[in-house]
C-alpha cells in the first residue's frame, strides 16, 4: 500500500489520479519513474504517490502550448 501524498485532499483522489495516469501509461506515455514492475496502474500508484502526477481540475481548460520559435 502507498502512503498518500501530503497534498492530496483523500484517498479517493489518490484512486482518481492513479487511474488517470494508469491510462495514460496504457496509451503510451513515459513512465516519469523506475520502477521493477511493468503494471501500468502499480508504476501509475508509485509517480502518483512520489509526487511526479500533478492534479488537474477537469473543469479548467488545460493551458495552451507555448509556440515554437521559428527558425529563419
Amino acid at each position: 500500500m502507498f502512503k498518500i501524498p501530503e497534498g492530496t485532499e483523500s484517498k479517493y483522489r489518490f484512486v482518481m489520479l492513479a487511474a488517470l495516469r494508469a491510462e495514460q501509461l496504457q496509451a503510451g506515455a513515459l513512465p516519469r519513474l523506475d520502477s521493477e514492475t511493468r503494471k501500468a496502474t502499480v508504476l501509475a500508484q508509485e509517480e502518483v504517490a512520489a509526487g511526479l502526477v500533478e492534479a488537474w481540475d477537469g473543469s479548467q481548460p488545460e493551458a495552451a502550448p507555448a509556440p515554437a520559435a521559428a527558425e529563419e
